[in-house]
């Protein structure tokens, strides 16, 4: 495969929430990050689908919500993605974010350290389960930029997506797809659980596999991410890949237009991968001063906007 249509790094992470509106004052005031886009699912135009992400919504900075209705609260266990990380600049904003923890009364741990990086793990609401990691002692891919008008101090503030945690009974054929079709490398070792990276490397370009045969099965629900993004350059890549996914035999989605990106589903066991381009980006149908504040909907589903906003309950989400 050529240099060009080889994964970049992570692009997005999708998870499941029970509640849109108390999902984006957490991740609005109390993380931080910037809601870029507010829109519904392309699948499914009751649920709600938030994309935060950094100043702009830099590939490689978003985090993404559905809140299906009546989705049942999922349930913790292995053969699943199981937590995910966020970029910070320094270790004193670890320092920053514990103490803001504490006065937001978010349940965390303390900062502890892992593959030889400071993180701060905690969990929202949903007990959906993240983590901070520092990128004081960090090489490989650029970081996005901090949201300039937030309420966390742009020196301290999250600018990007950090290793998404992966957590396998049937580990070394997971580690085997991982390595010998996506092009990751495994790095470090510590006890059962392996840091991979693709790419440039660094903190947005890893992952973390957990060899874990002990848990019992998670299950889907809200609480739980649906599914992890990773970049590719553009749409030509998205072919080379489909091709790649025929000639094994992978079932895959074929290519789909997400008008923010364009994107290709396979799934790997239990875990659903996306392959996601870089453009067009988020900066295309809103002005940049008012970002997500209002119902954003692509093209195809503009026809219908007035249905949909009469069946989507509406939350206020003007700055």
């Amino acid at each position: 495969m050529k240099l060009e249509d080889q994964l970049l790094g992570l692009h997005h992470v999708t998870a499941m929430t029970s509640d849109a509106v108390k999902n984006y004052h957490f991740f609005t005031d109390i993380l931080g990050m910037r809601l870029v886009k507010k829109t519904v699912n392309q699948d499914d135009i009751y649920t709600y689908h938030t994309y935060f992400a950094d100043d702009i919504g830099t590939p490689g900075t978003t985090m993404t919500f559905f809140d299906f209705p009546n989705n049942p609260k999922g349930k913790k266990g292995t053969n699943t993605i199981s937590r995910t990380s966020f970029r910070v600049p320094t270790d004193a904003a670890l320092e920053y974010y514990e103490e803001r923890f504490e006065q937001y009364k978010v349940k965390h741990e303390p900062i502890t350290t892992e593959f030889g990086k400071k993180v701060l793990r905690f969990w929202d609401f949903d007990e959906q389960a993240y983590q901070l990691i520092s990128d004081e002692l960090n090489q490989g891919m650029k970081a996005g930029i901090p949201w300039k008008k937030g309420p966390v101090p742009e020196e301290f503030a999250i600018y990007g997506l950090g290793p998404v945690e992966i957590s396998i009974s049937y580990f070394a054929d997971f580690k085997g797809i991982f390595e010998g079709i996506f092009g990751f490398n495994t790095i470090q070792q510590e006890g059962n659980r392996y840091l991979l990276e693709v790419g440039e490397g660094g903190n947005g370009a890893q992952i973390i596999l957990v060899d874990d045969a002990t848990s019992p099965q998670a299950e889907q629900g809200y609480g739980e991410v649906h599914h992890v993004a990773f970049r590719l350059a553009d749409r030509k890549s998205l072919a080379v890949w489909q091709e790649v996914y025929t000639k094994l035999g992978l079932p895959n989605s074929g290519y789909v237009d997400r008008y923010y990106f364009e994107s290709l589903y396979v799934r790997i066991g239990h875990i659903l991968v996306e392959l996601a381009t870089d453009e067009p980006g988020f900066m295309g149908d809103e002005p940049y001063e008012t970002l997500g504040e209002s119902l954003s909907l692509a093209p195809f589903l503009e026809n219908r906007r007035d249905y949909i906003e009469s069946v989507i309950k509406p939350f206020d989400s003007s700055r």
